[in-house]
């Protein structure tokens, strides 16, 4: 399959939205009072969510890339990222895994789409992500790839290859990177190894940002990770920690801490309450990254709620309980400024073919349900940016 040029993909990308578009709301000349992106726009920041295009066919777990991640599909999907929010980010579509289908060729089609039907509709885009610094999500070729004689030189190509291919086929239309995205192992703090770690160390990462910084000097870069406040996270938070401390240190580019917020049963040990001891080990982290002159982004927002209870109501209610106290302590930072959903509706959170509930009941992480109607969680969110302390707004573009 010979690689597509830009043109042949935009316009691939309007094809797909001409085809796909019927019932979307037109672009937007202003919102609604109550929407969640007007409700934070009002404390100077910025609400959106993930949409999915579906399966590539290359996806190292279906766990990711399965029929769920087809939510840019559901007309009424679009219509509610839309209409609530004012950001978009691709849910996979941007990972190495999609676009490398070789070591020799890009294919962009599926994230063309997502950005595309995002500037259409006036949505801001977030790029997610430069590198997954993980080995299993690399395409497979990368652990067979020939490295040479010089190892660390053809290692360090490839990487600067592919930042500065992604970061500057779409240029300012995309306000901000997730440059590396949990690169820090949970059990032991470290970086995690790959074959860029292995031939270019610690780094690795340092490359990754300058080359991000050379190519999108306009773009907030972000490291991106799933550290929580749980007992046992404490070594994640400290990995987190070093790691941005030592890129400061050696005047790397990185702007913001991405605390993804996978939060509640299910999706970290954290459990299902927010008590006074978890806010203590928890705003003492951000504090740590907060002194380094770090912005915050909440990136990959959603509730596991794995052991709640079945009875929906007071499942919902529990959901909303944790969502509100932890949106509480977020928002009290005024260093963070914008948050973003892993998705709005029910059923096509990734949540949900993860770490699945004993009694087989489906899972309810989104601020709506299956139905798309709004749930207490929304809002909980609602009340969070209401109550939330205003700050300067991001300046995107």
């Amino acid at each position: 399959m010979r690689k597509l040029d830009r043109r042949e993909c935009v316009a691939l990308g309007l094809a797909a939205l001409a085809a796909g578009g019927a019932g979307d709301p037109p672009a937007r000349a202003g919102l609604a009072p109550d929407t969640l992106n007007a409700l934070a726009k009002g404390k100077g920041l910025m609400f959106g969510s993930c949409l999915g295009t579906g399966p590539s066919g290359a996806s190292p777990s279906t766990a990711f890339e399965g029929a769920r991640s087809r939510s840019f599909d559901d007309p009424n999907v679009r219509a509610l990222t839309v209409a609530q929010g004012g950001l978009m980010v691709p849910e996979n579509e941007l990972k190495w895994y999609v676009l490398r289908p070789s070591s020799d060729r890009f294919d962009f089609r599926r994230a063309d789409i997502l950005v595309g039907f995002a500037e259409h509709h006036g949505l801001a885009v977030r790029g997610h992500t430069l590198l997954w610094n993980a080995a299993k999500w690399f395409p497979a070729w990368v652990a067979s790839h020939d490295f040479g004689a010089r190892p660390a030189a053809e290692a360090e190509r490839l990487l600067r290859e592919h930042i500065t291919t992604v970061c500057r086929r779409y240029g300012t239309r995309i306000f901000a990177w997730d440059v590396v995205n949990e690169t820090i192992d949970p059990d032991t703090g470290k970086l995690r190894d790959t074959v860029f770690t292995k031939y270019l160390g610690p780094e690795a990462i340092d490359i990754a940002f300058h080359a991000a910084r050379e190519a999108a000097p306009h773009a907030q870069l972000v490291y991106n990770d799933y550290m929580s406040w749980g007992p046992t996270n404490a070594v994640h938070r400290a990995g987190v920690l070093e790691l941005l401390a030592r890129l400061k240190t050696n005047g790397v580019s990185v702007d913001a801490l991405g605390v993804q917020s996978h939060i509640g049963p299910g999706a970290t040990d954290a459990g299902a309450f927010f008590n006074a001891e978890d806010q203590r080990s928890w705003r003492s982290f951000l504090d740590s990254a907060t002194a380094m002159g770090l912005d915050l982004v909440i990136t990959e927002f959603d509730v596991g709620d794995q052991t709640m209870p079945a009875d929906i109501a007071v499942r919902d209610r529990d959901v909303a309980a944790l969502a509100r106290d932890y949106f509480d302590l977020m928002l009290s930072y005024r260093q963070l400024r914008y948050v973003m959903a892993w998705g709005l509706v029910d059923r096509y959170s990734w949540l949900e073919d993860r770490w699945p509930r004993t009694d087989g009941l489906p899972k309810r992480p989104c601020p709506y349900d299956g139905n798309y109607q709004p749930k207490p969680l929304r809002e909980a969110i609602a009340d969070a940016f209401r109550a939330a302390p205003l700050r300067p707004t991001l300046e995107i573009g």
